[in-house]
């Protein structure tokens, strides 16, 4: 039955996006890297950096009970560091499988634009000024066309239900509650790794006269990256549900 192959062909499909274009390649290789230079170096600042690297989702890991500070003997760090780092490289190749979903993207664009040329059709000088207004629809659509990825399914739309619910407490937070805390880690971990770009914008105007304008930078960066990070998990989830298995033989 299809539905009965389901759950095994999403593997394949994410190794397949996760290794079948250059640019997913090359993230895993630095991601590759990067576990090499935690091992050798790890008391040094770029011990962290396989964490960043595949963030939001190994931010996660945090809120698990296991990872590298889980104490209890052998038998109990042993089989917590090995589970934390099986969920690491499972981080690193569905954000890996997320570049393929955009590489295919933007190559099949590119071969759709170039077979179908649209003609070019000129039109009356009386007409110029009237098509004005009309000029601005397709940017619209342009907009309309790249942000789609991020409503149109329903992976996409639960991540940007996190990334609202997370903002929404940082906010009420800074604004409402007298001592905001750490209600910062939230949408920052929701929305990584582009959101750490949005902290430093933000950070210096924390220290200014104008201390209020940091929690609204830092929320219009959280936006942003959520946008950002949505599309490409509905891309990922789009190029998922196009690849339909083979019939067999």
């Amino acid at each position: 039955m299809p539905t009965a192959s389901r759950p095994r062909r999403i593997p394949r499909l994410l190794l397949a996006l996760a290794t079948d274009n250059w640019l997913a390649r090359g993230y895993l290789a630095v991601f590759a890297v990067c576990v090499l230079v935690m091992f050798l170096l790890p008391e040094s600042a770029y011990a962290a950096s396989p964490l960043m690297l595949t963030a939001p989702l190994s931010l996660l890991g945090v809120v698990l009970p296991f990872g590298p500070g889980t104490e209890g003997g052998g038998a109990v760090e042993v089989p917590a560091i090995g589970f934390w780092a099986v969920w690491l490289l499972l981080c690193a190749l569905v954000n890996a499988a997320v570049l393929g979903a955009l590489v295919r993207r933007s190559a099949t664009a590119t071969s759709s634009g170039r077979s179908a040329p649209l003609p070019r059709i000129s039109n009356p000088p009386e007409q110029e000024g009237t098509d004005l207004a009309p000029s601005a629809r397709p940017r619209l659509r342009r907009a309309r066309a790249l942000l789609a990825p991020a409503v149109d399914n329903w992976l996409a739309r639960g991540y940007l239900v996190v990334v609202a619910a997370s903002l929404g407490f940082f906010l009420c937070a800074a604004f409402v509650l007298p001592d905001p805390g750490f209600a910062g880690i939230w949408p920052l971990m929701a929305t990584a790794p582009l959101s750490i770009l949005a902290l430093l914008v933000a950070a210096p105007a924390e220290y200014s006269s104008l201390a209020w304008l940091s929690p609204v930078v830092f929320s219009a960066g959280v936006v942003l990256s959520g946008l950002f990070n949505a599309v490409l998990v509905g891309l990922l989830a789009r190029r998922l549900r196009a690849r339909k298995p083979r019939p067999a033989a």
